[in-house]
């Protein structure tokens, strides 16, 4: 879970990999360090925190090089310090090195170069494989990290030069992801394209188990086994002005009101002119398959998870197949029922979630079909899946997922349709009508949005208290975990949802005098008895934020506030429900000091089991 870059070219080296780890620093940002080739020597420069400390220790040394690498840390293996950033360095202070990932037997490794007489500085499983490189080196780089890749067990991206050898990188990967950039006189190593669209848009992806010599004249790839392989280059057509915050105080603002688009940029050429069928052309399951499709397993983690649990409840009622949803961790532990006709759909939004990979993985190797809902092009998921719906977010660069969760929840909605015209399981009618209010819903999360001023006043009134809880029904009950969640991630007030029904057989006890209690309530068939549950809440003296549809207004009659939403279908009711809880977690966290984009202990693409 960290942040790769490393360059070799004509530029000044390190103002090309600072800029690079800066657009990486949602990836792990706990320490930052850098290691440049100097007059013959390598130089590493390392600081605990934000890359803004490292840059500040920069601007009192006097180093720079032709050759580099940097990297920002998320700690796996040892607490963020000084000493345990990378890159990291051999006894000698020949080789450097950083990674992305775990290496698994590195206590083992590590027992048997300390006896070997190498000394550690680090509580990293990162400072083995560079000792490991210094014990292996052959006076040939290449054919050394051939060797060290026989050696370490696990996931890894690793990027490694040698004062020895000052014209190549040299550039590996097993499980964690890693691209090479490719310019004239120099090439770039990143783990995600955005590090290196500031000067190339000619990308080779590296698969797993693949690795590259980088050199300013070009490119060699290779298997792990050192043996030479072609790569297609990838022409990336990201805007690179869409990382930037375009006059948003924060980008997890900018991507909220970014979801109209994204919205719209998801459903384009997936809905037919005449708004009669779902058109997903991408797919190759087969229509025998998706006739014969007995279930569907849902795997994810984290917010994917909640839009899975959405999934569920609209595939189980427009194609009337059995559905589970699995939080991604627990899936590949509990032995699943299924069949060689069950359908394996696994959601994440950066396609490099460990969890979530090591289940498509587990899935596959017992002969599932496994589809993958990813926002990401080139990523883990979508090369390893037999079949991928791409979201069309676009780069997200907050911590706390808005805009993509929205996006998975349009692709599920879509494949839900889709599947149930091909099994004739709904009348054309009803697709008909709810393909018409998918093509709205870009114009309806507009009209949501109108809603940030209102929230922003209660997140301001209660962003002093302890607990809030949020509860609804059915797909409403799906919303609010969502809702929870994001309050908790970045402004880290205490927050739990409950389904409303379950109040009193326990939750009731947790309500006090003013605790904040948001109720969503907009599904039309358990709205009186959502109703009557937020009754018992309130009698209970606790504040109440109510979320329902224009024309409900007997649910002021109960909440002290209400937020109104433009009236939508109800399967699609989540769209609408999420924003304004979005929106809450954000002001929430604003009105904290908090610092939104990057909440504490965690990370963007959770890379690591």
């Amino acid at each position: 879970m960290c942040g790769i870059v490393g360059y070799i070219g004509h530029r000044d080296t390190r103002d090309v990999v600072v800029s690079g780890l800066a657009k990486l620093e949602y990836r792990g940002y706990d320490s930052a360090g850098i290691a440049l080739l100097s007059k013959n020597q390598i130089e590493v420069v390392k600081s605990v925190g934000r890359l803004a400390n490292l840059e500040q220790k920069l601007m009192t040394e006097d180093i720079d090089g032709e050759i580099g690498i940097g990297h920002t840390r998320w700690a796996t293996h040892g607490r963020p310090s000084d000493d345990n950033a990378h890159p990291h360095q051999d006894c000698s202070g020949r080789f450097a090195l950083v990674h992305n990932g775990i290496v698994e037997n590195y206590l083992s490794l590590r027992e048997e170069l300390i006896e070997k007489g190498h000394q550690f500085k680090s509580e990293t499983d990162t400072e083995v494989v560079v000792h490991l490189v210094e014990e292996l080196y052959n006076g040939d780089l290449f054919s050394t990290m051939v060797q060290v890749g026989k050696h370490i067990h696990g996931a890894y991206a690793l990027v490694v030069m040698a004062k020895d050898n000052p014209e190549e990188i040299i550039a590996m990967r097993k499980a964690s992801p890693l691209i090479v950039g490719l310019g004239e006189g120099e090439n770039f190593v990143a783990s995600d394209i955005p590090a290196i669209l500031e000067y190339t848009r000619r990308v080779l992806i590296l698969d797993d188990g693949e690795m590259a010599v980088v050199r300013r004249e070009g490119v060699d790839s290779f298997t792990l086994d050192g043996n030479p392989i072609t790569k297609d280059v990838l022409e990336v057509h990201w805007d690179a002005v869409a990382a930037e915050r375009g006059g948003y105080e924060h980008f997890m603002l900018k991507e909220i009101h970014e979801q109209p688009k994204a919205i719209r940029d998801t459903l384009r050429g997936r809905l037919e002119t005449d708004l009669k069928r779902v058109a997903l052309p991408e797919l190759q399951l087969g229509a025998q398959f998706v006739q014969e499709m007995d279930r569907i397993h849902i795997v994810a983690c984290g917010t994917s998870w909640h839009a899975g649990l959405v999934g569920k409840a609209v595939l189980e009622q427009l194609v009337r197949i059995p559905v589970e949803v699995d939080v991604a961790s627990e899936y590949r532990y509990r032995n699943p029922v299924d069949t060689e006709n069950t359908l394996v759909i696994v959601i994440s939004q950066s396609g490099e979630t460990a969890d979530t990979l090591a289940a498509l993985r587990d899935a596959k190797a017992r002969g599932r079909k496994v589809m993958a809902i990813t926002n990401v092009v080139g990523s883990s998921v979508d090369r390893e899946a037999d079949d991928v719906i791409i979201t069309q977010a676009g780069p997200e660069i907050a911590v706390a997922s808005t805009k993509a969760y929205t996006t998975q929840l349009v692709s599920l909605y879509l494949l839900a349709i889709y599947f149930a015209q091909e099994r004739d399981t709904v009348q054309q009618s009803v697709v008909q009508d709810l393909l018409q209010e998918l093509d709205a819903l870009p114009q309806v999360a507009e009209q949501v949005l109108d809603s940030a001023p209102q929230i922003e006043a209660f997140a301001k009134q209660y962003s002093d208290a302890h607990d809030t809880f949020f509860i609804g029904r059915g797909l409403d009950f799906s919303v609010a975990l969502e809702g929870a969640l994001k309050l908790k991630e970045i402004s880290y007030i205490h927050a739990e949802a409950y389904a409303a029904g379950e109040l009193k057989h326990g939750t009731l006890a947790l309500i006090t005098k003013g605790v904040p209690v948001i109720g969503i309530a907009t599904q039309p068939h358990l709205y009186e008895k959502t109703l009557s549950n937020i009754q018992e809440v309130k009698a209970r003296d606790a504040f109440i934020l109510g979320l329902t549809w224009v024309g409900n207004e007997d649910l002021q009659k109960t909440a002290d506030e209400v937020i109104y939403l433009p009236k939508i279908h109800t399967l699609l009711a989540p769209i609408a429900t999420v924003i304004p809880l979005q929106l809450l977690a954000y002001y929430a966290a604003v009105a904290r000091d908090n610092d939104v984009d990057k909440p504490r202990n965690l990370a963007k693409s959770v890379t690591v089991e």
